[in-house]
């Protein structure tokens, strides 16, 4: 691709800064690599398991596997693991109702959640939580994104109802930084010394494999997922998963299906192979995610532009966020991204009103599974401060040319 002289010296300079992160990066995968390994090699996987069941899918072997391989990979003692999640939202929603009943209470300890499950929880119609007379409240981090640990144990104290405790990893449409997996376990601690039969949930969208360990390390009792994310690996086509305790993830299945059924029914039409190689090829996409984040930081602090996190601070997701102060550089920033993008690098994305969200939102994703945001992806939503959340790269190399198209953008733009 064709970058001015003066952008590729900073790029240069860009991944210089980077060595040291990068080296941790595949340090990281390598360990992760070898843990989903044995998780393969455990579950006896073979060939048959790669093929897919219909009608009721009972028996269907493959589908069972992919849980069993799916929980020792997150250290998990079960999961459900199935391409009828539509999205994460999906599985969190499923894992939600599928442990609180009406008069319990959800408390969110991370401040308000993720745009899209704000109806999900207090919406007035549709069959929310709050419909069905569950009761919620939520505890704000301090101001440097760390837990509020007085104010959890107070909130967990006062209401006797609190049922499930919610933890968002990722920083989500924020400048919050994503918790660590030891922070979720003292957010977790502290959570079992006043209500030691509380569920704690996390949503681990956009932290799997980013680190050594995941949250089920960290006495939670459930983490929730996309399978077009992280461990995904960029191959599977749709889905999403949910894993920690065997009772608990056999609750949700029963909500996902049907109670007396649960996890023992449900095609998985031609879906098993993605999912299998997706998971096996999560961690290196997922070094190459992180490596593209911190490439992305470095190279637009040397531009200027405030990044969260830089890029030389430890990473427990694969976002990166640029302030770029106003909406004509956040529409150039996705302009940029889309351009460089294997597909559709020909569209100009535009904001709209996208289901879920408050704001109009700009979403640049020129991906081959519609709105993966493992692969190479930006959006943001349009208002203050104007911040564009990056995420994703199934490569580096892919990686980074989509931040620097974008770069050129941005200079092309200047100070509009």
């Amino acid at each position: 691709m064709d970058f001015s002289h003066e952008l590729l010296e900073k790029a240069a300079q860009a991944e210089e800064m980077c060595r040291d992160a990068f080296k941790s990066f595949d340090e990281n995968a390598r360990y992760n690599g070898e843990k989903v390994l044995r998780a393969f090699i455990n579950g006896r996987v073979s060939e048959n398991h790669l093929q897919g069941s219909n009608g009721y899918g009972y028996g269907d072997e493959g589908r069972d596997t992919l849980d069993r391989i799916f929980a020792e990979s997150l250290g998990a003692e079960s999961a459900l693991v199935r391409h009828n999640f539509i999205n994460g939202t999906h599985a969190i929603t499923v894992a939600l109702f599928g442990i609180l009943r009406t008069g319990d209470r959800l408390v969110s300890v991370t401040g308000k959640p993720y745009d899209t499950l704000h109806s999900v929880i207090e919406g007035d119609s549709g069959g929310s939580l709050k419909e069905y007379g569950i009761q919620y409240s939520q505890v704000e981090l301090l101001p440097d994104s760390s837990p509020d640990f007085e104010a959890i144990r107070r909130e967990c104290r006062v209401h006797k109802n609190v049922k499930a405790v919610f933890i968002q990893r990722s920083r989500g449409y924020s400048l919050r930084k994503p918790l660590t997996v030891t922070q979720i376990g003292e957010i977790a601690a502290t959570v079992r010394e006043v209500n030691p039969k509380a569920a704690i949930i996390v949503d681990n969208c956009y932290g799997e494999f980013c680190e050594k360990s995941e949250p089920t390390s960290a006495d939670v009792d459930l983490i929730v997922g996309s399978l077009i994310k992280n461990p995904g690996g960029g191959i599977a086509e749709t889905g999403g998963y949910i894993a920690g305790k065997r009772d608990l993830v056999e609750l949700c299945a029963q909500r996902l299906t049907v109670p007396g059924i649960g996890s023992e029914a449900g095609c998985s039409l031609n879906q098993n192979r993605g999912m299998y190689m997706g998971l096996f090829r999560a961690p290196e996409t997922v070094a190459g995610a992180l490596k593209t984040s911190a490439f992305a930081a470095a190279l637009f602090e040397l531009l200027e532009f405030d990044c969260f996190p830089r890029y030389n601070e430890y990473r427990t997701d694969i976002i990166v966020a640029v302030n770029l102060t106003n909406e004509q550089r956040i529409r150039a920033f996705c302009e940029g991204i889309q351009a460089a993008s294997p597909v559709d690098s020909f569209v100009t994305p535009v904001p709209w009103e996208m289901p879920g969200y408050g704001h109009q939102v700009i979403m640049a994703a020129g991906a081959f599974t519609a709105g993966a945001s493992i692969e190479l992806s930006a959006d943001a939503p349009i208002r203050e401060p104007y911040t564009v959340f990056l995420q994703g790269g199934l490569t580096f190399t892919a990686g980074r040319a989509g931040v620097l198209s974008a770069a050129q953008k941005l200079i092309l733009l200047g100070d509009d």
